[in-house]
């Protein structure tokens, strides 16, 4: 069986906690070779190879690898017993156009699929709940982590200011060049522009400058604004288009290409 490399994140003793990376896999070309998304195009069969092994490495079964059908939107969903009862295609009805979820359930992995999209973990020490959130541009600009949070204060007591929160790999602010449409996106959104956003050098035109935003601060910043506490906010700060040896980068190598998955669990 395969063995999935991984990138292991210290949280907490309870919490095994992850991104996955392009090695350790059986995909090919684009998708090599670790791959489990089963939306972009790689072939089931590897891809379902690669999920076994996954689980295999964590030791849970294959139905406890519990991944959403994302669309940019900020659709929670909690994963609780009443799920893990449901048929396959209950499931994957439940999980079509979500891009977070949360569970208190032990020995249930919970993740979010990316290849330059910020990928973001949750933990609640105080009420024992996890969440994993995908936010790419549009998701952050409609604050997906907010609505995150707020979906955890209602289902389970979270209390922000004890939270857990971890930033994963995604494309750095050096290397997401934005139009303006873009950037007056997040500025109608009300985000502080002079701290997330600057003007870069257009490699095409020497005349000219181009946005460029930078999604890990403006994530973390609206953690900060909702209650989080400042040293409780991890930024892993690997950029995947410059490391698309190790990451996926749907930028670098266009969308038809593999993902990694971000994941947490409760033990």
């Amino acid at each position: 069986m395969d063995n999935p490399i991984l990138l292991n994140y210290s949280t907490h003793e309870e919490i095994v906690a992850f991104s996955s990376t392009r090695r350790g896999g059986c995909s090919k070309g684009k998708y090599a070779t670790f791959n489990v998304n089963a939306y972009c195009g790689d072939s089931v069969d590897d891809m379902m190879q690669n999920r076994r092994s996954l689980c295999h490495k964590l030791d849970i079964k294959a139905d406890r690898l519990i991944m959403p059908h994302q669309v940019h939107g900020v659709e929670c969903r909690n994963i609780d017993e009443s799920f893990l009862e449901l048929s396959a295609e209950q499931r994957t009805s439940a999980l079509e156009g979500v891009d977070a979820l949360t569970t208190q359930l032990h020995g249930v992995c919970i993740g979010v699929s990316t290849a330059d999209c910020i990928p973001i973990l949750f933990y609640d020490p105080e009420n024992h709940a996890v969440a994993a959130v995908h936010a790419g541009w549009r998701g952050t600009q409609k604050k997906i982590v907010v609505r995150t949070l707020e979906f955890m204060t209602r289902q389970y007591g979270t209390d922000p200011r004890t939270l857990k929160a971890l930033i994963g790999p995604g494309i750095s602010m050096d290397c997401f060049e934005v139009g303006q449409e873009v950037y007056d996106a997040f500025a109608d959104a009300q985000f502080p522009m002079d701290s997330i956003a600057r003007r870069y050098m257009d490699s095409q035109a020497s005349d000219m400058t181009k946005w460029h935003i930078n999604l890990w601060e403006a994530n973390r910043i609206l953690l900060m604004a909702h209650g989080v506490e400042e040293e409780n906010i991890q930024v892993v700060g690997i950029c995947t288009y410059q490391n698309d040896d190790l990451f996926f980068s749907a930028r670098k190598m266009g969308v038809d290409s593999g993902r990694m998955l971000t994941a947490i669990m409760i033990k």
